[in-house]
């Protein structure tokens, strides 16, 4: 990671973003994250280590989203589903990193996929 990713990601709280600029925040933290996990356990966590975390992040989105229903009840109820919406984001990218999947074409095309089968299913039989 690079002096300047480092100051360009420090300056990155409130611009317009696009996929791209997403994709390279979520790959300084990694970085980082990478840097802390090999300090702490001597090294970085694996795809499938990723992914258990993701799994952990939208149990707690779950939670938040019970929470929105009324049924759990928390102080900082909108803030913090904000943080676990990011933080689940950021493991998306972080896996699609992982196994070299272009997120933006990804998306674009299932989009299209999605909208033609709802445009056909709505033309009927």
């Amino acid at each position: 990671m690079t002096q300047g990713a480092i100051a360009w990601l420090s300056k990155c709280d409130h611009l317009p973003m696009d996929v791209a600029v997403l994709q390279e925040q979520a790959r300084v933290i990694r970085s980082r994250y990478a840097l802390e996990e090999t300090r702490r356990y001597g090294r970085s966590w694996t795809p499938e280590e990723v992914m258990l975390g993701f799994l952990g992040d939208v149990g707690d989105l779950a939670k938040l989203v019970q929470g929105k229903a009324g049924i759990r009840e928390r102080d900082d109820l909108d803030a913090a589903l904000a943080h676990e919406l990011a933080d689940c984001l950021w493991s998306i990218f972080t896996i699609a990193d992982c196994y070299d999947v272009d997120l933006e074409s990804a998306f674009t095309t299932t989009m299209k996929q999605l909208a033609e089968h709802l445009d056909a299913a709505r033309a009927g039989p």
